[in-house]
Parts: structure tokens; sequence; C-alpha cells
């Protein structure tokens, strides 16, 4: 997966023992989180010996304590690991009194300001390039994901409102976090590009400063032409959607703000065949958290075929934040074998294999 992460240094390698929360929250998380945990289990010597913590949060658990985050989860995470990874958690389309996402807490919480998904199809041969292969860089904490709602009674019935919120301080990390991403990245012939995803046509103020802020970051103090091999160029989001179907292969790294990530990211897993393929990490300074970009799937949750790659290859990219580059590389090599060779598979892939069974083989591999 052709993705390295050029973050702030939260390297562990001092550490004798790499502690990792486990939070596997809803639905099939808790079938495809052991996965992720055998594989960096497999990785024997490449890495620290590891502990893991399990955690609780989620909206299971919180139709049975009241509570979607407990404060023993965020404090066990704060002080007693060194990274996590998330599972998958359910978002009840109707008004939940007292309910509020955890992984959205989590991610105000750790001030993990950053989502990072790379989608890359697997080529026929590890030599070939792949199709698409293209990281989503998502603002993590703002636009109306803040969730600042409101409803009334106004003359035209019921009027709901939501604020949107876009800050100059969050547009400008995000922005250095997707320079260095698109700088950093090994593609072949040199081609280093950022694409700014916005709808400043409409959302002049809003999007208007989130666009504005991103384009000013070749000019911040200390930067001194570091990024002028990035090529960048804008995109509004509905014609983005257009051409990531059409064109994907004109597209690098995108930055976007926290709704449009979220929509392209998923979006740009049809090109790849699954959700369950496609990894991410919410990154921040000092922590980073792996996170399938799947959600919890209650209609298969149970039956051992929810596909473990995904949650995988997030484990990947958690160890390769975290500086240990060969373990996430053997990870990656597995899971692409397996995905190459195409006899063990989930069905969301066109696959009769079981989710252990995927496990198993990519561990195998490893």
């Amino acid at each position: 997966m052709a993705f390295r992460t050029p973050f702030r240094s939260v390297s562990t390698r001092a550490r004798q023992t790499l502690r990792i929360g486990m939070i596997p929250a809803d639905g099939i998380g808790h079938e495809v989180l052991p996965g992720a945990k055998a594989a960096i289990q497999a990785l024997g010597s490449s890495i620290p010996k590891t502990e893991f913590v399990d955690l609780l949060a989620g909206f299971e658990y919180f139709t049975r304590t009241g509570t979607a985050l407990p404060e023993d989860t965020v404090q066990a995470l704060q002080n007693d690991c060194d990274c996590a990874m998330f599972g998958a958690v359910s978002s009840p389309s109707r008004k939940v009194a007292g309910y509020s996402s955890p992984i959205v807490a989590l991610r105000k919480k750790l001030d993990l300001y950053a989502n990072v998904r790379p989608v890359t199809s697997v080529a026929s041969s590890p030599n070939e390039k792949p199709d698409v292969d293209l990281v989503v860089v998502r603002e993590n904490t703002e636009c109306l994901y803040v969730k600042d709602e409101t409803q009334i009674i106004g003359p035209n019935g019921k009027e709901a409102r939501a604020i949107r919120l876009i800050t100059q301080r969050a547009s400008r990390r995000i922005g250095e976090m997707a320079f260095k991403i698109a700088l950093n990245r090994p593609r072949k012939g040199g081609f280093k590009h950022l694409t700014i995803i916005h709808k400043s046509n409409v959302l002049s103020v809003t999007d208007g400063l989130f666009r504005e802020t991103v384009r000013a970051v070749p000019t911040l103090p200390g930067v001194d032409g570091k990024y002028d091999s990035v090529t960048v160029a804008e995109q509004l989001v509905d014609s983005a959607v257009y051409r990531l179907f059409r064109e994907p292969h004109i597209y690098d790294v995108m930055v976007a703000p926290n709704l449009y990530g979220d929509i392209i990211s998923d979006a740009a897993a049809a090109l790849v065949g699954s959700l369950g393929l496609v990894p991410s990490v919410n990154a921040g300074d000092t922590f980073v958290m792996g996170e399938p970009v799947h959600g919890s799937a209650p209609d298969i949750a149970g039956q051992n075929i929810a596909n473990p790659l995904a949650a995988i290859r997030s484990a990947a990219l958690m160890l390769r934040h975290l500086g240990y580059t060969d373990g996430a590389d053997r990870i990656e090599r597995a899971a692409d074998e397996v995905i190459r060779e195409g006899k063990c598979l989930t069905p969301d892939l066109g696959g009769k294999s079981k989710t252990t069974e995927v496990v198993d083989e990519v561990v195998r591999r490893i």
C-alpha cells in the first residue's frame, strides 16, 4: 500500500513493551479486530513485545449502561496505551437521547485531528502499478461533525439547523499533514499531487477559509520551498466524486473537510471492490488509532463472514505511523497476496471464506 506516514514522531521504539488499546465496539468490530490482533502477534520480534488492553465503548455498551464512551476507556488510552485499534461503531439514523458517537468523541479527546485513508487497488503482479492509488486526508474534528444542532417550531413548521465549524487552525494542521504525505509518498515518476476538495462556490465563508488556509501552507514561515515539487489543484466536491469514478488515476492525495472526506473515501472504496478492504488511521501529534473504514454491518454481524482485511491493513498503518516499517510491510504484503490470489476471500469480494479463514491465511503468509 503506497502510503508513508511523515507525521511528527510518536515512536515507541525505546519501549520494551508496546501496549495497544483494543476497542471492538459494535457489530462486526468484535469479529474483525481479532484479525488485526493476530496479524500483529504474527510479526514476532519485528516489533516489541505487545500487550493488548481490552476497552469498552459503542452503541451496544450504551444500551446496557447509558454511556457510549466510559471515562475508564479514555483514561486507559491517555495514560496506559501507546496506540489503539477501533473496530466499528453503530450509528442510529434516529435521534437517541443521551447517545453520541464514541469514535467522534475519541477523535476530539485524543486530538486525533487527521483521518488518513489510503485507497489502493491490488495489481495482478506485485511489480505492476495499481489502477487506483490515492490517499484521502480528512480533517477529523470540525465541520458538521461538531454536532451543534437545534430544532424549533417556526412559521413553516419544524426547523432543524446545524452549525458548521471551520477554523484556520484545524485547516492549517490538516493542510500541513496533506502536503507532507504528498511530498513523501513513494510514487513512480516523481508524481506529487495534492487536490483540495471544497465547495467554496456556494459556501464561500466556511469552505473558502478551508481552501485559502490549505493553499497557504507552502508559504508558512520556515517552509522555505519545501513543497515546490507538489502540484496543487482544486476540485469542487460534487465534480470530485464524478471524476473519482471516471478518472481515479488523476488523484494522488486529496485533502478535505470532515464531511466531504468521509463521503469521498467511502465512495473511493467502491473502486477497489469493497469497504472491507479500506483501512485508516486517526492520527494526532502524540497518538494514533487504527480504524477500518467500514461500519458495524449489523446485517452480517455474528455470521463469521465479515471481511477482516480492512482491520488488518489498519493495524499495518498504525504500526507504520509508530515507525515499525518492516512489520507494516509484512502485514500489507500478506494481505495483498491473499487478495491477488483470490482463493480465500469473504462474500463481499465474491468468495465463500469465513472471517477466521481469511485471518488464518494472512497470518500464515506473514
